[in-house]
């Protein structure tokens, strides 16, 4: 196993009052401090000593520097595959061989004083390849080779220099007055593989394929086929939103290098059909009064068998979506411009995303239920009027969707998912980063007053329709009453889009004083037919990222889950198996894999199991 050389933690640490804001040293090789984002904290150590052991440390600082540790840069890419050392328990024999595919981000901060937002951190694909015969696990990680990682990494000193802003980030290093580089695909949001192809996704352009055994980046791979090339060229002799569409158009295109589509990162696989489905959005929507979605099916071989269009009368930021037999499903996230952000994000003084507010002035949430097959639905509903769910919600991510329709024609709707309020939801300060001062605040995250409703939280929404497709009624309710904040639910891929019985999700314990909501410790089990919550605790100063479920049988609890577990006070990363019967009780863990100490890896956002062929 090969490797460059990465930046070791020190098993002791200066006070936060005594830090500098950017850990930077001119020769790489002389790193021995992680490259991180800096956070704020209360001062709570004695100035006498600039050191202090970790074993007396206060909380408050603890607490300072484990959310830290959960973004430290990782500049190592492994050449080959390494085993990892079971350190609990053991492989099951009988576990599916396959691969577990994580993205997310693994670079935070360059050599020459920038920081980017965790959202702007290029994109660092980590492999688990499991073989259940021979019980081991081999690891692999390589960062994707986008057009902004090429230009940005010099491979021969291992340096980098940012040159992108990026939507969520400002350069301090780099250029900021008319810097364009806008669109930095990352390709770190989520990860696919389908028709044989493995694919890292990014919300806002094209995803980037990956060759299966190297984890070599072949390059952008264009998933809408070119359907949608003509868009830019159409003459737009509607309304006054057409005409200023028009106008936008060149800007965003030529100047910003927006794709005149921007694929969203969430994509969704039809069981039943065994069909993948994508979706998009109109670059200058991002600006209008008015959304336009397209959603696209495949085939299992990649065959594009479907597309469809609406334009949605609104300004929608989606991240996430859901479908059933016969819908599409959109939670308005309803956002706004904000003029004056605009004005400076253009001039490369505050982060593309100010430009954009959340927009709270409806006390309802439409939700939008678009047809999939409208030349075969009986009740000719029109799709453009949205249901209106009784609270005010943002939706952040969907853990399944199904509908059942009664003998009468009535159509009930159920949809499992993450939503947070408004009132909480920042674009700028997503994670906690503060662009202006480069910091992350772990305090963003942990509100105090009204956590478990402002913060992510599991929530099941019901609609009703009857036979012509009128909503009788929709209703929003915590998830088995299970209130504490939570995110990433998950099910058993096998019954996506159809009626589920367990739900799970990463969650916290609220154990922690000084970090009581996020990261999260825990995986929740939720059984929706006798409404029983189980759960499964990583242990104190540990976190995880969101679970994974591996199929095994036929029963929907049949096989493992699969989670990353975060040991930010000695700096390792473990794979965690973990038996979905038996959550809530002792023998939960099957095993625990550590990944290399030098192949430490930041905190990642989306996985993907691939079974082997």
């Amino acid at each position: 196993m090969q490797a460059r050389p990465c930046h070791i933690v020190p098993t002791s640490f200066p006070s936060p009052s005594k830090l500098p804001r950017f850990h930077r040293t001119p020769s790489p090789a002389k790193i021995k401090i992680p490259r991180v984002i800096s956070i704020s904290t209360p001062d709570t150590t004695d100035h006498a000593s600039s050191r202090t052991s970790l074993d007396t440390i206060d909380d408050h600082v603890a607490a300072f520097w484990d959310y830290q540790f959960l973004f430290v840069s990782q500049r190592s890419e492994t050449n080959e595959a390494a085993t990892l050392r079971v350190v609990d328990g053991a492989v099951p024999s009988d576990f599916p061989s396959g691969t577990y595919y994580l993205t997310g981000p693994g670079l935070f901060t360059d050599d020459h004083g920038s920081t980017v937002h965790p959202l702007d951190g290029h994109g660092y694909l980590r492999a688990f390849s499991i073989d259940g015969v021979n019980r081991e696990v081999k690891f692999m990680a390589r960062y994707v080779k986008t057009e902004a990682q090429v230009e940005e990494h010099d491979p021969e000193t291992n340096t980098w220099r940012f040159t992108y802003r990026g939507p969520f980030s400002v350069l301090k290093g780099g250029k900021r007055l008319g810097n364009t580089k806008v669109m930095k695909n990352v390709a770190n949001t989520s990860v696919l593989r389908w028709g044989g192809k493995l694919l890292c996704l990014w919300e806002g352009g094209d995803p980037y394929e990956i060759e299966l055994g190297t984890l070599d980046t072949t390059g952008r791979f264009d998933m809408i086929d070119g359907c949608d090339s003509s868009i830019d060229n159409r003459s737009n002799g509607g309304d006054t939103w057409d005409m200023a569409a028009g106008l936008l158009k060149p800007i965003l295109y030529g100047v910003f290098k927006m794709p005149p589509k921007r694929l969203l990162s969430h994509y969704k696989l039809d069981a039943t059909r065994n069909r993948l489905i994508t979706a998009s959005c109109n670059a200058e929507d991002m600006l209008l009064p008015r959304s336009n979605f397209t959603f696209y099916e495949y085939d299992e071989n990649f065959k594009l068998l479907q597309r469809q269009e609406f334009n949605i009368p609104d300004h929608l930021m989606i991240h996430d979506w859901a479908f059933t037999d016969t819908h599409y499903i959109l939670f308005a996230n309803r956002i706004k411009l904000d003029v004056i952000g605009s004005m400076t994000a253009i001039c490369g003084l505050s982060p593309m995303i100010s430009a954009l507010s959340v927009n709270p002035s409806k006390s309802t949430s439409p939700i939008y239920l678009l047809p999939r097959f409208p030349e075969k639905s009986p009740s000719k509903r029109n799709w453009r009027v949205p249901v209106e769910a009784p609270s005010t919600m943002w939706l952040l991510h969907v853990g399944n969707a199904y509908e059942a329709k009664d003998v009468n024609g009535n159509l009930q709707i159920q949809i499992h998912a993450c939503i947070c309020s408004y009132q909480w939801f920042n674009f700028q300060k997503l994670f906690g980063y503060n662009w202006q001062s480069a910091k992350l605040d772990p305090s963003v995250m942990n509100v105090k007053e009204g956590g478990d409703e402002l913060l992510p939280h599991l929530v099941q929404v019901s609609i009703n329709l009857d036979a012509y497709g009128t909503c009788q009624e929709s209703s929003v309710e915590p998830l088995n009453q299970w209130s504490k904040p939570a995110d990433f639910p998950v099910i058993n891929p096998d019954f996506s889009g159809n009626k589920n019985k367990y739900v799970y999700a990463a969650s916290s314990s609220g154990s922690r004083q000084t970090l009581p909501h996020f990261p999260f410790d825990m995986v929740v089990k939720l059984n929706l037919l006798d409404k029983s919550i189980h759960t499964w605790t990583v242990g104190a100063r540990r976190f995880i990222g969101e679970p994974l479920f591996v199929p095994k049988g036929r029963e929907e609890d049949d096989g493992y889950l699969l989670v990353v577990e975060y040991a930010v006070a000695i700096q390792r990363c473990y794979l965690v198996i973990l038996n979905p019967k038996r959550i809530g009780k002792a023998d939960a863990l099957v095993a625990r894999l550590e990944v290399p100490r030098h192949l430490n890896f930041p905190l990642g956002f989306h996985g993907f199991w691939a079974k082997s062929s």
